[in-house]
């Protein structure tokens, strides 16, 4: 959606906007990411002074996570937090030129994030700071630029004071960054607030609050015109709104419009439809600046004994909670790595995501509105109290920038139809009960209501019958109260006061937990740690979490698939299977990890097995190359079913059924010897943008085609063609090599390699090679 906006407010610009008056200078947005100097330095002080001679910096584009190149060594600062990555002072500069032409316009830069403790200066002079690495943030340049000469741009990132967070932050210029150029009466940054207070199945109501500045010395009378479409056909209008106001001079004016659209689209999370509200600020007809915004119309609400609704209906939250990086790829994640995670989540049935701890990318948010996921949108991890392996956290700047942060996140995510929850902090560990917590936490949830009333505010409240929430009047504060794990202490406070709106904030992966919501109708949902494994958080020699549904390179793990069974609608059976250990030559002990597969480490020692089947169906039937091993109802309190069987070479077989009629089936062989290498790739036309990347799996299968569960061999790989590796993987917890390298060990039989293109056309072709087999390729189309 990045580049949507954009490509829809170009073609409106160039085409549609006529219809509406003589265009004046409107609005430019111009992509900044290329061509910056890059240098990590610790000892550089001057990096923003004009003259300073950067030729022997490094040439790059952005978004960049320095951290992520490595190398990842035990004795970095950032320890257990930051996946041993290394830290440091980061330095980037930019020249560019500004035509004189554009004097007396308003000139500003966005930067979407930056990690962490940023400084910007242009031409040698400071614009501003932000501790806070994960919210965007705007600079005003227009009275700093040389126009029509050479302007120096200089951003210092500094992750020097290590342990700084309890997961990988990354650091660097890790998001885009654009130049925007306005007239001097303008919309304001964020500036336009789209609801939908009203909606049916035969009538929307769209309330459009636009915030406009007057940056003359005059009273500035202008129109206010909005058209608004859908997104897939922005060319035909469903609704044209149109206001007259004034704005003072050197000040601003909120002016609002109001207007039904019949028959709407509405967004769900089966059919998210999204509208497109192109607004225009005119005066003497001429167009002196236009925005676009995506937005979308449904209703929603939480009620005390049936949790929540969604355009009417009855759903409950199935969610998980995602950090911000994307694996090998660090922090600065292409819009399609997101896009692809995202796929695999729905897969296994998952609705909804909390932001974990902090803002997302702008890019992370459109596709939760495009791929129909609702989001709890949380800004903070750590208030004032300071946690364990965070010792030069948020805490440090929290009185100086807790506003500025939760407001600035409000206003940038507000119009966003997927967020269905603001919060206000995970497990955070000042005193919530004392007359200190309570002020704090009103504070911050007047600022939500403030900028947004529309959203109801939660927090991730830790161990609340020690903090005593629930007896002190806290939990009242909130809208909905959350919790992280303790479900049952959850079901007991909504118990003692059935009038709470409850929701399970952070959630283990036990049936357990899953069953407090299945079976308790005024529980609203859940969010499992994690949906997918991040960096950090984990003992060497591990560097990341592997407690997920999903591994770092997108592989579904069998707890993912026993998730699947009882979130998915759609019928479903898998199987998992005990690796068994060598217990002596010729015996084995049941136990070990849990695979998806009928491959054992060592044939000669495994000879009994322990599967355990997951399914949604009625009932399942096992068979062992074709024969049958019996047909089971499934357990009604959500365990799978199980069989112990002398382990046979072939194909075991599992077919789920309802009503007596096969629904769904699983199947898997037994491999042999390792042969070739195969590669898959998940798309064979990319466009040469940062955002969009091809994921080429590659494994080993044996002589019929079978893949190699057990199969660990150097890949070394090469790239012909425009097109350049992003990054390398394999799921390891304990990886301690490159993701940027060329060269990628597989494990568990697998790897990933990330590949971008690097100009408009042209074919990509990327090599895998091993010792001792025939080099395999896959090729990939270049095609704007």
């Amino acid at each position: 959606m990045y580049m949507l906006r954009y490509l829809l407010l170009f073609v409106l610009l160039m085409s549609g906007l006529s219809a509406y008056g003589q265009s004046h200078l409107s609005r430019v947005i111009e992509d900044f990411d290329a061509g910056w100097r890059f240098i990590q330095d610790d000892d550089l002080e001057d990096g923003h002074e004009i003259d300073l001679d950067d030729s022997e910096w490094r040439l790059l584009n952005l978004p960049h996570d320095w951290s992520i190149e490595g190398p990842i060594d035990r004795d970095n600062p950032t320890g257990r937090g930051g996946a041993y990555m290394p830290c440091g002072i980061g330095w980037y500069r930019k020249e560019f030129t500004i035509p004189a032409e554009a004097q007396g316009r308003k000139i500003f830069i966005d930067f979407d994030g930056v990690m962490a403790n940023s400084k910007v200066w242009l031409n040698g002079q400071l614009l501003g700071e932000r501790p806070f690495g994960y919210i965007g943030f705007r600079y005003d340049m227009t009275d700093k630029l040389n126009y029509g000469g050479k302007n120096i741009i200089a951003v210092v990132t500094d992750t020097y004071d290590q342990p700084a967070s309890r997961w990988y932050t990354g650091a660097g210029i890790y998001r885009h960054v654009r130049l925007v150029m306005t007239d001097k009466i303008h919309f304001d940054n964020w500036g336009i607030f789209i609801t939908t207070p009203e909606v049916t199945e035969v009538t929307g109501k769209v309330k459009i609050e636009n915030t406009l500045v007057n940056e003359t010395d005059k009273v500035a009378e202008v129109v206010i015109k909005t058209a608004i479409s859908l997104v897939v056909e922005p060319d035909k209008l469903v609704m044209e709104l149109q206001s007259n106001g004034s704005i003072p001079a050197g000040g601003s004016e909120l002016m609002t419009q109001e207007g039904f659209i019949k028959n709407p689209a509405l967004w769900s999370i089966d059919n998210p439809n999204l509208y497109l509200a192109t607004s225009m600020i005119l005066i003497d007809g001429l167009i002196v600046d236009t925005q676009t915004n995506i937005f979308g119309v449904r209703s929603f609400e939480f009620k005390a004994d049936s949790g929540f609704w969604l355009n009417g209906e009855n759903i409950k939250i199935k969610g998980v909670c995602l950090h911000h990086d994307g694996g090998a790829v660090g922090a600065a994640v292409p819009k399609r790595v997101w896009q692809r995670r995202f796929e695999k989540l729905r897969e296994i049935g998952c609705n909804a995501i909390r932001t974990s701890h902090n803002p997302m990318s702008p890019e992370f948010l459109d596709l939760c509105d495009e791929m129909g996921f609702v989001v709890m949108d949380e800004v903070l991890d750590t208030w004032r109290a300071r946690k364990n392996n965070a010792d030069y956290g948020y805490q440090h700047h929290f009185n100086k920038w807790w506003y500025a942060d939760n407001r600035d996140t409000v206003l940038r995510d507000r119009n966003h139809p997927s967020i269905i929850l603001y919060s206000a902090g995970n497990e955070i560990r000042d005193d919530l009960s004392s007359p200190a917590g309570f002020a704090t936490f009103k504070g911050i949830y007047d600022l939500f209501k403030k900028y947004d009333p529309t959203r109801p505010v939660t927090q991730g409240v830790f161990r609340p019958n020690q903090s005593k929430v629930y007896d002190s009047g806290y939990a009242e504060l909130m809208d909905v109260v959350g919790q992280n794990y303790r479900e049952e202490e959850l079901v007991a406070a909504y118990k003692a006061r059935p009038s709470r709106k409850v929701i399970g904030t952070e959630n283990g992966h036990g049936r357990d937990a899953w069953l407090v919501l299945r079976d308790n109708p005024f529980m609203a949902g859940q969010f499992l740690w994690t949906g997918i494994d991040y960096l950090g958080e984990a003992d060497w020699p591990d560097i990341s979490w592997s407690n997920a549904c999903i591994d770092r390179i997108g592989n579904i793990r069998p707890m993912g698939y026993q998730r699947m069974s009882w979130w998915s609608d759609k019928p479903m059976v898998s199987i998992a299977r005990k690796e068994v250990a060598s217990g002596g030559a010729g015996s084995s002990i049941k136990g070990g990890e849990t695979v998806s597969h009928w491959t054992p480490r060592d044939y000669d020692t495994y000879d009994q097995a322990t599967v355990e089947v997951y399914s949604n169906c009625e009932t399942v039937e096992l068979f062992i190359n074709d024969k049958s091993l019996g047909e089971k109802a499934m357990p009604q309190d959500a365990s799978p079913v199980s069989w112990d069987l002398a382990y046979t070479q072939g194909v075991l077989k599992a077919v789920g059924k309802n009503g007596g009629t096969p629904a769904a089936q699983y199947e898997s062989r037994s491999a042999e010897y390792p042969v070739a290498i195969n590669m898959v790739t998940d798309r064979k036309q990319i466009a040469h943008d940062f955002d969009d990347v091809s994921h080429v799996e590659i494994s080993f299968v044996d002589a019929n085609g079978v893949e190699c569960p057990w199969a660990e061999k150097p890949l070394k790989f090469e790239v012909t063609g425009p097109g350049r590796i992003v990054a390398v993987d394999n799921g390891d917890p304990t990886y301690h090599d490159s993701f940027q390298g060329n060269k990628c060990r597989t494990y568990q039989g697998r790897c990933l390699v990330i590949i971008a293109a690097t100009a408009d056309e042209g074919k990509i072709i990327l090599k895998a090679s091993t010792r001792g087999m025939d080099s395999a390729s896959v090729k990939i189309e270049v095609a704007n």
